[in-house]
C-alpha cells in the first residue's frame, strides 16, 4: 500500500517529539537541584551527555534494534536499517505509516525515549560517578538493554502481542495476535522498570556516597527541581498523548489520564508526608508529580479518567513510602531513581490488569490480563537486571565507576569539569583543598 501524508497527525508527532526531547533536559534541572552545589554541573552533564551518545547510537543501529526484523524475539536485526540510509515511509518498521506519519517523524519520536531512559539512571549515582564511564555505560546499557527491551514490547517480540510472545504462548492466540495483550502504552516495562531496576544495580555497585545516612545531603536548590519537576510534567504530554501516534481521541484520552494521575500522585506524596513527617514540602510535590507520570505512562490509553486517579493516589503513597527504603537497606540511590521510577513503573504496569476498561479484573476480564501484566513486568526486571549487573562489573574492573574520595568531598564539578555553578562556591572549595 503506497504511503499517504497526514499532515494533521505529522505535526503532533513532531511536537511531541520535540516535548519529549525537552524532557531530558527537565531532569536534569530535576536532578541538579537535588544535588549539593559542588556536584550540580556533574549531574546536569549525566543527563546531557546521555543526549549526545544515545542520539548518535539511535542512528546507527538502536532505532533498527528496536523495530527491526526479530531476531529470536529478543531485539530487531541491527542492520536492517543501520545508519538510516535505506529506509522509506512504508517500511513494515514504520509503525505509523498507517496513520500517514513519515518514517523519520517516527524514528525521532522513538529516539527521545531511548535518551531520558538512560539519563533516568543517573539519579541513582549521583556525586560520586566518573563521567568517562558513565557515557561509556550510556553505550553499551542502551545497546544491550533498552533496545532489546523496546523490540521485546513494542517491536514485535517476546513481551508483545506478537504469535510467538509470552503471552500467546500462555493464553493462544486470535487471529494471528495474542489472545490477551500485553499493555504497556507509553514505556511502564521498557522506560522505567529498566532504568529504575538498572539505577538500584549500580547504586550498589559504587557504593555509598561519603556520609550516607550521616551528613546532611540536602538539596542544594528546590526552584531547580520544581522547573524541572514542570518540564518534565509538560513534556510527558508528548510522551503519553504523543504515543497514540495520531492527533485522535485516544491521545485526547491519554493527555486527562496523564493529568489527572500526575495531580493525584502529587496529593497522595503531600498527605503521606504530612502524616508521616508532620510538613508537606516542595520536593515532596515535585516527586510526586514525578511519581504519577511514570505510573500513568503504561495505563494511559488503556484507563478512564477515574482510573487513572486511583492508579495516581496507589502510586503517590507506594512511591513516597518507597523512597525511604534505601535507608533500612542501606542502598544510596542517591536522587531516589528506584523508589520514583521502578516503584512508579511497576505500580502502573500491575494496576492495568485491574484497571484496564477493555480487560481489566474489575471490569470483567477475569484475571488473565492481570496475569500477563505481572510477567512482562518480572521479564523486564530479571533483564535489565541481569545486564545492567554484567556491564557494571566489567566496567568497575576496567574503568572504574568512582571518582577519588578527594574529588567526591571536594566536588566532582570542579575536578572534572573545571567550572563552579556559583562562583563563590568555587572560590571556597578551592580555597579548602589548597
Amino acid at each position: 500500500m503506497d504511503f499517504v501524508l497526514d499532515t494533521g497527525n505529522t505535526a503532533w508527532m513532531l511536537t511531541s517529539a520535540a516535548m519529549v526531547l525537552l524532557m531530558t533536559p527537565g531532569l536534569a534541572f530535576f536532578y541538579g537541584g537535588m544535588v549539593r552545589g559542588k556536584s550540580v554541573l556533574n549531574m546536569m552533564m549525566m543527563s546531557f551527555g546521555a543526549m549526545g551518545v544515545v542520539g548518535i547510537i539511535y542512528v546507527f543501529w538502536g532505532y533498527s534494534m528496536s523495530f527491526g526484523s526479530d531476531v529470536l524475539g529478543w531485539f530487531g536485526n541491527p542492520f536492517d536499517a543501520f545508519g538510516l540510509g535505506k529506509v522509506t515511509d512504508s517500511d513494515p518498521s514504520n509503525l505509523l505509516a498507517a496513520n500517514g506519519v513519515p518514517i523519520f517523524v517516527w524514528i525521532a519520536f522513538q529516539a527521545t525515549f531511548a535518551i531520558i531512559t538512560v539519563a533516568l539512571i543517573s539519579g541513582s549515582i549521583a556525586d560520586r560517578t566518573k563521567f568517562g564511564t558513565w557515557l561509556v555505560f550510556s553505550a553499551i546499557w542502551v545497546t544491550v538493554s533498552y533496545f532489546p527491551l523496546a523490540h521485546m514490547v513494542w517491536g514485535g517480540g517476546f513481551l508483545s502481542s506478537s504469535a510467538n510472545g509470552l503471552s500467546a504462548r500462555i493464553f493462544g492466540t486470535t487471529a494471528g495476535v495474542a489472545s490477551v495483550a500485553p499493555i504497556d502504552f507509553a514505556g511502564g516495562t521498557v522506560v522505567h522498570i529498566n532504568a529504575g531496576v538498572a539505577a538500584f544495580v549500580l547504586a550498589v555497585l559504587l557504593g555509598k556516597r561519603k556520609g550516607f545516612g550521616t551528613e546532611p545531603q540536602r538539596p542544594h536548590n528546590i526552584p531547580f527541581v520544581m522547573l524541572g519537576a514542570a518540564l518534565l510534567w509538560f513534556g510527558w504530554f508528548g510522551f503519553n498523548a504523543g504515543s497514540a501516534g495520531a492527533a485522535n481521541a485516544t491521545a485526547g484520552l491519554a493527555w486527562i489520564n496523564t493529568t489527572v494521575a500526575t495531580c493525584a500522585a502529587m496529593l497522595a506524596w503531600l498527605a503521606t508526608e504530612r502524616l508521616r513527617d508532620g510538613h508537606a514540602t516542595s520536593l515532596g510535590a515535585a516527586s510526586g508529580v514525578v511519581a504519577g507520570l511514570v505510573a500513568i505512562t503504561p495505563a494511559a490509553g488503556a484507563l478512564s479518567p477515574v482510573g487513572s486517579i486511583v492508579i495516581g493516589l496507589v502510586a503517590g503513597v507506594l512511591c513516597a513510602l518507597a523512597v525511604g527504603l534505601k535507608y533500612r537497606f542501606g542502598y544510596d540511590d542517591s536522587l531516589d531513581v528506584v523508589g520514583v521510577h521502578l516503584v512508579g513503573g511497576l505500580t502502573g504496569t500491575v494496576l492495568i490488569g485491574f484497571l484496564s476498561t477493555t480487560t481489566g479484573l474489575f471490569y470483567g476480564g477475569g484475571l488473565r490480563q492481570l496475569v500477563v501484566q505481572l510477567l512482562i513486568a518480572l521479564v523486564a526486571v530479571v533483564y535489565s537486571g541481569l545486564v545492567t549487573l554484567v556491564i557494571g562489573l566489567i566496567l568497575k574492573g576496567t574503568l572504574g565507576w568512582r571518582v577519588s574520595e578527594e574529588v567526591e568531598i571536594g566536588g566532582v564539578d570542579l575536578a572534572v569539569h573545571g567550572e563552579s555553578a556559583y562562583e563563590s562556591l568555587g572560590a571556597r572549595i578551592l580555597t579548602e583543598v589548597k
